[in-house]
């Protein structure tokens, strides 16, 4: 029985990571999404099949009480989540869990059918940006009572204010968060020694960064980007991509002051501080030529290969460069506005207000158990949303959760949650960043494009 356990749980490792190889176009790989944060999904430059609604299952125990479990995992962090869930059932065997993991990108659709239609899961992973939205149509149940200041386990004062703040509303709280994840800068150690950078010195500012990517850029007979006789129709080796569109742009535009909105019913993306971001990730691909145009390019796959020397990407992208060797190096988001900003998100665990019986008491005790394995959360490079699992990492084990993670704290930033967000972000800004990155629209018209979609959407959301 222990053998087939293990080759079962092998199995699924394997699946989890197939699918995981490369994030979608506009989600982060399963983190948000990793591919191996991905994303609300979130939540990249990447491609990949066809995301179906059929989902990855894994399941945990065989208690005659049996909780469905559903979330966007489907990288190497769904492998930790599982490992997770399994330590649960162990500790607790009259509960049974059905682990069901889709990509997030057709896992939204689907969970909000499910929860109108009253068939929800017992529990389900959302991020704390989709409250307003979910809430809003009654399908979130108010779960302050998990919490210490209500007679629950989760103690309050453990959790980061501004992710405690980020669940409320309307006097209610939503959800157990379990991380702080978000955006930050991946490079590749062996090139930068190779282009003659310090392996261990991190670009931080707007020219720090674009001389560096000069200089890991080259060109089929060795010629580095700015230098004479480079060729910019035969690069081989990229200094850095756009990687997921999203947090990259929404970082940046941030930095430089500028917003998707201004909060008050207003798109605002054809202001200058968004026009100065978009254009400085625009320039870098058509200008400088450090880096390529998004469509069909695999950010994940040529970073593995070695072609690629930094790669603006999430806390998750922790166990794919693990797993393909990666001699990496972990930074925060560089400066290249006049603030320093970057995204940040949370995973975060609901249960629909249907759920009662032995099943919400069993519910409540998998939900603390799993806000209690931040370290082990961590390990997939999600930074804990606890203080005290938080300060509880060492360097020698977590090193990027530790170097990201305490950026997030010192700069992250969640966007706007508002009750149409995955419209403005899917039907809105996403298409027209795409069509500004692959050339097909100047960034002028692009924006503007962006802003007259964000406008109806928000108009119709009012």
């Amino acid at each position: 029985m222990k053998r087939m356990r293990l080759w079962v749980v092998g199995m699924l490792i394997v699946a989890l990571l197939i699918g995981a190889c490369a994030p979608p176009p506009s989600q982060p790989p399963a983190v948000e999404a990793p591919a191996a944060e991905a994303p609300a999904a979130e939540e990249a430059a990447p491609t990949e099949p066809t995301p179906t609604a059929t989902p990855i299952v894994a399941e945990a125990g065989a208690g005659a009480t049996r909780l469905i479990y559903w979330n966007g995992l489907t990288g190497s962090d769904g492998v930790t989540m599982v490992e997770m869930v399994q330590k649960f059932t162990e500790e607790n065997p009259d509960v049974s869990v059905r682990v069901e993991m889709m990509p997030w990108g057709t896992y939204f659709d689907k969970l909000l059918t499910s929860l109108v239609s009253g068939s929800p899961p017992d529990l389900f992973l959302l991020h704390e940006f989709e409250i307003p939205q979910f809430a809003g149509q009654g399908v979130l149940a108010d779960m302050s009572d998990y919490y210490d200041d209500h007679g629950g386990p989760v103690p309050v004062s453990d959790i980061y204010p501004q992710v405690l703040k980020a669940l409320e509303l309307d006097g209610a709280r939503y959800g157990v968060p379990l991380d702080i994840h978000g955006w930050g800068l991946w490079y590749n150690k062996d090139l930068f020694v190779e282009a003659g950078l310090d392996p261990e010195t991190c670009p931080a500012t707007a020219e720090e960064f674009v001389a560096a990517a000069r200089k890991l850029t080259k060109d089929a007979n060795g010629k580095r980007a700015g230098e004479e006789g480079f060729d910019p129709t035969q690069i081989e080796q990229w200094g850095t991509a756009v990687s997921w569109q999203k947090p990259t742009t929404l970082s940046t535009m941030w930095q430089f002051g500028g917003d998707w909105s201004d909060r008050a019913g207003n798109a605002t993306l054809t202001s200058d501080a968004v026009k100065k971001a978009v254009q400085f990730w625009y320039d870098l691909i058509y200008v400088e030529h450090v880096a390529p145009p998004p469509a069909g390019f695999d950010t994940w796959q040529t970073m593995a290969a070695g072609r690629l020397g930094m790669l603006p990407e999430g806390s998750w992208f922790l166990n794919f460069a693990n797993d393909n060797e990666i001699n990496w190096g972990v930074c925060p988001f560089p400066k290249i506005g006049d603030e320093h900003v970057t995204w940040i998100s949370s995973h975060v665990i609901y249960t629909p207000p249907t759920l009662a019986g032995e099943k919400l008491e069993a519910a409540k005790r998998l939900i603390s158990f799993l806000t209690e394995q931040g370290a082990l959360w961590a390990t997939s490079g999600q930074p804990p949303a606890r203080i005290s699992q938080f300060e509880s990492l060492t360097p020698d084990r977590y090193l990027s959760a530790i170097v990201l993670g305490t950026s997030f704290q010192e700069i992250g930033r969640y966007d706007f949650a508002h009750p149409c967000i995955q419209q403005v972000i899917d039907q809105g800004y996403m298409p027209e960043f795409d069509a500004i990155y692959n050339n097909l629209k100047t960034v002028e018209q692009g924006l503007a494009d962006a802003n007259a979609r964000v406008q109806d959407i928000l108009d119709r959301c009012r």
